[in-house]
């Protein structure tokens, strides 16, 4: 490994970077425990993938954003560090997978040369905030949501009070009331409201999540004035933060300790843990995303009648392309299958777009890219030029443009085939139903597990692997769920999990649902509206043919894109990091604490200071309670449970309870004056515990 202290200019960064190298060296000398250093290097991004000895590295692109020399930054990363390959997320960032550990740091540094983070990638922070690829051009939008999804991305990078939560918080902004961002399945998502004044401000939804226990976020607030958002987040962070479980990950999104507590408990939390933000007010600066400049007229551009297929082209036209806000300008959506871009395809890309859009591509919710500011006699090049390299497929965002997560390919938790599924229902649409690929209303997603990586629980027709066994032997199969997807304005539906059958009838499940939908609906009546008239059992009855296992084939104990016989093989998940129980691990992560906590003070960060300072006497506490086999879930448990058996014992002398002494937080400004007497505290505790563990070993 080598130092990157000459190669980068921001010497935050270079600091992280060269952190990052340090705890890797120390992590092979054994002088870091594993499960520690799982949630270290998740928090940078970097993720254990199925195959042994390799990482993911998740690339953090704030709502999807990326230039054409970013893009083409990547993919050199990609051919020297990891499978010559990009992989585009449902939450708009880019994978590379197949990364040497080692590597890791020196692949971090160059993507830094040119702005890009990997930083709260992955783990238990806040992750990439999202927010509509078309927001900015989005011809329904009351404004452009970009400056207030930076500004969000960008307070809570390295902010101290999401460094090391008990599970990941997810935030989206959707630019208009169709909610093209999933308000409704975040821990936080915002929807923008313009009131006749001219003041901007939000509706807030809070609580929702997918995964194994889909829940469907809270409408909270109907309109928050855009400087409170900052600190609206930053407050509810603080409550997740001190009162969210810990121990069971199962159990550890917001969602959850909106279930334990109640709304109303944790908004009137909330509102006391605003005494203490950095910001009463934030004023976002609106300017900060700027449009990229458009690109020439070209002369003598190719013509709609010299295109080598015109009928193709206006299925692109009519499905790929929209006439955005801004006067005579298009955005051109590209379907991306699977969401895998071959380096040397994303090379090819740019080449091939670069004359005709801006310089600016925005990665989709449904793994695809969205161009900008193309000019109306540029259409036929343009899609000439992404049918050259086999990137001008019609139907993006349709029936025929299935979501997927890698599934069993890289992760470990899938269970079965993901990504040969999708493309094989993509196939089955194209070849038999070509008429859907006009139809934008209905989604198709599969997630390799029950996780919803793959968004399959707000599907109107979803998939997610499972396992079926028959006799002695172990299938693949599918979960079928249907009925999920997006109302508008923050209302959406969890999908209805119908019923379950072996993934290689994947295909028939399709065709049966899409067969009786033309044959059933009535006129005008969208798909959830014909589900609902049918109702869940109807369908169960419909599919229930396709599940009796027995007329099984030899074939269907074969996973999709495979040819051995299926066997489950589940590895252990890292979407967030593992609680460690180690009360010398705690200590010594109590200590670099303390060290953060004295950085910040020096440099007049008197917020920050205060947080990790009670992040000193929390993980202090928790350190001792360890010593007595005691572990509690959340925080609040931790400064309890202390003073049940340390300070009502006397064996911990302090001038007040713990409690009392520790939730001064958020009782006071984060003033200088605070600051310095809260890190003299934290400072006077930490002693005491280290005494007390050297008395008590």
């Amino acid at each position: 490994m080598q130092s990157f202290r000459t190669e980068l200019e921001n010497p935050i960064v270079e600091k992280d970077i060269i952190d990052l190298e340090k705890k890797i060296r120390a992590f092979r000398e054994g002088k870091i425990h594993d499960e520690k250093f799982r949630s270290l290097r998740l928090a940078r991004g970097v993720y254990g993938q199925r195959q042994p000895g390799v990482q993911m590295v998740r690339i953090k692109l704030p709502f999807g954003k990326v230039t054409f020399k970013q893009l083409l930054r990547i993919a050199d990363i990609s051919d020297e560090y990891g499978s010559s390959n990009l992989h585009l997320t449902t939450r708009q960032d880019i994978q590379i997978h197949y990364v040497s550990l080692d590597r890791t740091p020196q692949l971090w540094a160059e993507l830094e040369q040119d702005e890009i983070t990997l930083r709260e990638a992955c783990g238990n922070t806040v992750r990439n905030v999202t927010a509509s690829a078309t927001s900015g051009i989005d011809p329904l939008e009351p404004f452009d949501v970009s400056p207030y999804a930076h500004a969000v991305f960008e307070y809570f990078l390295r902010n101290p009070i999401c460094q090391d939560m008990g599970r990941k918080f997810k935030i989206s902004f959707s630019s208009s009331e169709a909610d093209t961002s999933f308000s409704y399945i975040h821990d936080l998502g915002f929807i923008p409201k313009l009131k006749a004044d001219g003041s901007r401000g939000f509706k807030v939804l809070l609580g929702g999540g997918l995964g194994a226990q889909p829940s469907l976020a809270h409408a909270v607030e109907e309109f928050l004035p855009e400087d409170e958002l900052i600190p609206y987040i930053e407050a509810i962070i603080r409550v997740f933060d001190r009162n969210g479980e810990r121990t069971n990950r199962n159990k550890a999104r917001l969602k959850f300790l909106v279930q334990k507590i109640g709304l109303d408990e944790l908004l009137n939390l909330a509102a006391i843990e605003k005494t203490a933000n950095k910001f009463k007010f934030f004023n976002i600066n609106r300017d900060v995303i700027a449009q990229p400049q458009p690109p020439l007229l070209i002369e003598n551009a190719l013509t709609a009648e010299e295109l080598k297929n015109p009928l193709r082209y206006e299925q692109w036209l009519a499905t790929n392309v929209f006439e955005q806000k801004q006067t005579d300008f298009y955005g051109v959506f590209v379907k991306v299958p699977v969401g895998d871009i071959p380096s040397n395809t994303a090379r090819k890309l740019v080449a091939a777009i670069s004359p005709y859009v801006a310089d600016e591509i925005r990665i989709t919710q449904n793994q695809g890219l969205m161009l900008k500011y193309a000019r109306k006699a540029s259409l036929p090049a343009l899609y000439e030029a992404l049918e050259s390299i086999d990137l001008a497929a019609p139907g993006f965002d349709s029936v025929a443009d299935v979501t997927t997560c890698p599934g069993t390919d890289t992760c470990n938790l899938g269970i079965s085939n993901s990504m040969t599924l999708s493309k094989v229902l993509e196939d089955v649409i194209y070849n038999e139903y070509e008429q859907l690929i006009y139809n934008r209303e209905i989604k198709i997603k599969i997630s390799g597990c029950m996780n919803s990586c793959g968004q399959h629980g707000l599907a109107h027709i979803g998939f997610h692997g499972s396992s079926l066994k028959s006799g002695k032997a172990v299938l693949p199969s599918v979960q079928v769920l249907l009925g999920g997807g997006t109302v508008g304005n923050g209302v959406g539906r969890a999908a209805d999990k119908v019923i379950k059958v072996p993934a290689k009838r994947a295909t028939h499940v399709l065709r049966a649902v899409l067969d009786d939908y033309q044959a059933n609906s009535i006129a005008d009546e969208n798909f959830h509206g014909y589900y609902d008239r049918f109702g869940k059992d109807y369908f169960y009855q419909l599919l229930k043919p396709l599940a009796d296992l027995s007329t099984l084939t030899d074939d269907e104990f074969v996973d999709w894109g495979h040819v051995e016989t299926f066997a489950t093989a589940i590895g252990v998940g890292e979407c967030a990091g593992v609680v460690i129980d180690l009360v010398a691990t705690l200590l010594y992560e109590t200590d670099e604490k303390l060290g953060w906590a004295n950085e910040a003070y020096n440099e007049s960060r008197w917020a920050d200071a205060i947080y990790h300072s009670y992040n000193v006497m929390v993980s202090g506490a928790k350190a001792l309670l360890l010593q007595k086999n005691i572990n509690m879930s959340t925080q609040t448990g931790i400064i309890k449970e202390f003073d049940v058996n340390y300070v009502d014992t006397q064996e911990i002398t302090l001038k007040s309870s713990f409690s009392e002494l520790i939730l001064q937080i958020n009782q006071n400004e984060p003033s200088q004056e605070f600051a310095t007497q809260y890190l003299a505290e934290a400072t006077s505790f930490l002693d005491g515990i280290k005494a007390k563990r050297e008395a008590l070993v």
